[in-house]
């Protein structure tokens, strides 16, 4: 196990209602906010008047920005900091999923420097200096109400990028489960990869001693594959939201991958995927995360072997691990096609004619290599999205 720090300053606020306490929190960091958040969901469900109210009891002032979409765009970031910067706001509040969070904390970043922010994303400066974020939980899939991600994508280039930061970690996030219970299938389906993806990306680590960790993950990833069924087949089942919406924030708070080293090589690919095509990060890592482990799992047959008997029941075969691996990789393969998700390219409608073009952004033009379990240059990543075709 390596050396680590951990800490994580997000209080999380966790169960029915809890979003009447959105104003009484907001006061405690800030009086005049930007309220940020995607579009009609919000207001037809009648959150944003709750929230609103909430704000207004508690005596905090705020400017809306709404119409964030999936994979959120560089260009509503500019518009919430020159927001923030022309009202001399103190404090960016999310209502709504991953997309509306990342977002905002494009924005509390943008805000507190003269740089364009963009820059932080292309790794040409760190950020000194944010707003502070807090959250109303929608829909449990990024983890990034408690994480130091962000994501954001630039309509020039059709570029998806990321930019992880201490400064950005929410203060506050409130998680009510039944905020996600009208959730279209589809949704569902795809917070269940992503939240997937993000414990498989810890899991398949080279770092040896591990085995608390390990378990954690395992036990993670078990409670998603057990509850994205119940809440598909009954989006009313508060309990079983319940343990999908806390897992989904676990995920991802930097917790689980204490001690080790993670990989992310299928998020930093999957990124060129939906940064061109603009489709659903969770499908899209439902589509990258088989083909980077038929790739990969040469690197240590035994981790693939011991994560598809743990986490898949798989049967172990003692003199193939191989085979018990692929069976593992069979098996959640066969887990996504219930949840209504692809895991090929083809499924999402997308050919192999922009393979070398993907390749080739995700590795700066092979400047670059993805990934720790196995670092992968421009040849490889094209040979995972060759794969996945």
């Amino acid at each position: 196990m390596d050396n680590f720090d951990f800490r994580n300053p997000t209080k999380i606020i966790f169960g029915r209602g809890t979003e009447a306490r959105v104003g009484a929190e907001t006061a405690l960091h800030a009086r005049k906010v930007l309220l940020h958040f995607g579009g009609r969901s919000v207001k037809a469900s009648g959150l944003l008047d709750r929230v609103t109210a909430s704000l207004r009891a508690a005596g905090v002032e705020w400017v809306e920005l709404g119409g964030v979409v999936p994979n959120p765009r560089l260009s509503l970031v500019h518009e919430g900091v020159a927001l923030c910067k022309a009202h001399g706001l103190g404090l960016v509040l999310a209502v709504g999923g991953g997309s509306v969070i990342d977002s905002a904390k494009a924005i509390a970043m943008g805000a507190k420097t003269d740089r364009d922010v963009w820059d932080f994303y292309l790794g040409k400066a760190e950020p000194q200096a944010a707003l502070p974020v807090a959250t109303v939980l929608t829909i449990p899939a990024a983890g990034s109400e408690s994480s130091t991600g962000t994501v954001i994508t630039n309509e020039e280039g059709l570029l998806k990028r990321a930019v992880n930061s201490e400064l950005i970690y929410p203060v506050f996030s409130i998680l009510n489960p039944e905020l996600a219970f009208t959730l279209p299938p589809f949704q569902i389906a795809c917070g269940a990869a992503d939240i997937l993806a993000h414990l498989m990306e810890r899991y398949f680590t080279t770092v040896t001693d591990v085995a608390f960790m390990d378990r954690m993950l395992e036990a993670t990833m078990k409670t998603i594959i057990a509850q994205a069924p119940l809440v598909l087949a009954k989006p009313t089942d508060y309990a079983a939201w319940s343990e999908f919406m806390w897992a989904g924030t676990i995920a991802h708070n930097n917790l689980l991958n204490t001690g080790r080293v993670g990989d992310w090589a299928s998020h930093d690919i999957e990124h060129e995927l939906s940064g061109i095509y603009d489709v659903a990060h969770g499908a899209g890592l439902a589509v990258v995360f088989p083909a980077w482990m038929k790739f990969a799992m040469h690197r240590d047959v035994a981790r693939f072997a011991q994560w598809a008997v743990r986490v898949w029941n798989v049967e172990m075969d003692y003199f193939h691990p191989e085979t018990t691996a692929r069976e593992g990789i069979r098996r959640m393969e066969a887990f996504f096609h219930s949840l209504g998700l692809g895991t090929r390219l083809a499924d999402l409608g997308i050919g192999g004619d922009r393979l070398d073009e993907m390749a080739a952004k995700g590795t700066d033009g092979n400047q670059r290599t993805v990934g720790n379990f196995i670092r992968l240059d421009q040849q490889a990543v094209r040979q995972v999205l060759q794969l996945a075709v």
